[in-house]
């Protein structure tokens, strides 16, 4: 049996952080590097291209720290299961 690939989706998936990283919300995975046991994700602001940092993918999952796709503040505070449309804002 082949080995399954670790977050097969990663690369160009969009994300919202919850609190600011270098002053940005809104990120895009660039690019992928697997470590051993561990993937890590290179995270490029969608707003200004110059901000990239590597985080552990698996910290994508935490919701506390990050939500998938690009999300206002107004979305990322309404309860669960309400409207879900994307707006990347600059």
């Amino acid at each position: 049996m082949a080995n399954r690939q670790k977050f097969p989706y990663l690369l160009g998936s969009k994300w919202t952080a919850k609190q600011k990283n270098w002053g940005w919300r809104h990120f895009q995975v660039i690019n992928r590097k697997n470590q051993g046991k561990w993937v890590f994700a290179e995270m490029m602001s969608t707003c200004d291209p110059e901000v990239r940092f590597w985080v552990n993918a698996r910290q994508l999952k935490d919701r506390n720290l990050w939500e998938a796709g690009w999300k206002t503040l107004a979305q990322m505070n309404q309860p669960d299961g309400e409207d879900d449309i994307v707006i990347d804002e600059c």
